[in-house]
């Protein structure tokens, strides 16, 4: 998956939504980034690379990392504060963990409640040490959630310019309608790859296409599967796209990349290396199209029977 990046490699931009914001279309998640093992100065220069390639959206989650990671991500941007105007973040609140951070935490659950949405959002500013967030999700749907009150909690933060558009993630149709009805929301973040196909049949991707919106797509290569040993639907799929990669002269991961943006909705996938290499492969996937004969034979073998 290693190679040489050519130095005009760039990530093109996609706005999410009519009135939404423009993020790179590809999107660097920092879910793992305390597991990068890097220093302040390390992680900057990984900033400072993603930039370089274009990829000026990072993806974040106040829970990620036992609630360390946006802070490690603050520690860095503060050593070169001047790189916030040339990004976007992202962030997602909703989820409780137990944690030695939050001793108050009896049990892991959800909160979508306006307190805890208003809450969240002033820690990660302070973890992020920035004044606003450019996007917002609820990262999971919550039983309890009232549709009304995080319309409320949105305008507020909205009126307040802490936050600047807001999404969800995870949420069906009917929840993202139903709460978008009450607040425009600008993207969807749903899980999709090759092994993990149901959101093109269970009207997820129809009804985002439906409203103009564009999903973003969290674990694009099934977090690392799609390489490892696995079943023999598995080992079939990952021939069938190593052939395709070969005849484009392409990398394997930039096959699967492509195979997603294909998609009419436009997704914006995102990574979570902390290898500029891997990234580079990432955005080399929104180079070049595939056939749709070569589109309809990876989901064949990731669906592992015929489509018609």
């Amino acid at each position: 998956m290693s190679q040489v990046l050519p130095a005009s490699l760039q990530s093109p931009r996609s706005r999410l939504s009519p009135t939404g914001p423009e993020l790179s279309r590809i999107v660097a998640g920092m879910w793992r980034i305390g597991e990068w093992n890097m220093t302040a100065q390390q992680r900057l220069a990984f900033i400072e690379q993603c930039l370089a390639l274009g990829v000026t959206s990072f993806d974040h989650a106040d829970i990620y990392g036992d609630y360390s990671a946006e802070g490690l991500f603050g520690e860095a941007l503060a050593l070169q504060p001047g790189l916030r105007d040339k990004m976007e973040l992202v962030s997602k609140c909703g989820i409780k963990l137990l944690s030695q951070h939050h001793p108050s935490h009896e049990i892991q659950h959800y909160d979508t409640s306006a307190a805890h949405i208003t809450a969240s959002v002033e820690q990660s500013l302070r973890q992020l040490r920035t004044d606003r967030l450019d996007l917002l999700l609820i990262h999971r749907p919550d039983p309890l959630m009232n549709f009304d009150e995080i319309a409320g909690a949105f305008t507020q933060l909205k009126n307040a310019g802490k936050v600047l558009h807001f999404g969800v993630s995870n949420f069906s149709r009917h929840q993202f309608e139903s709460l978008n009805r009450r607040f425009p929301l600008v993207t969807n973040q749903v899980e999709f790859s090759p092994l993990h196909v149901a959101p093109l049949f269970d009207e997820t991707f129809d009804g985002l296409q439906d409203l103009n919106v564009s999903p973003m797509i969290w674990s694009p290569l099934a977090g690392g599967r799609l390489f490892q040993g696995g079943d023999a639907n598995v080992e079939n799929l990952r021939n069938v796209i190593k052939a395709i990669a070969d005849a484009h002269q392409r990398p394997f991961a930039s096959v699967v990349f492509a195979w997603i943006m294909q998609l009419p909705s436009r997704p914006l996938p995102l990574t979570g290396t902390g290898r500029i290499e891997a990234v580079g492969v990432a955005v080399e996937g929104t180079q070049f199209t595939l056939s749709r004969n070569e589109w309809f034979t990876i989901l064949r073998a990731a669906r592992g029977h015929e489509v018609a």
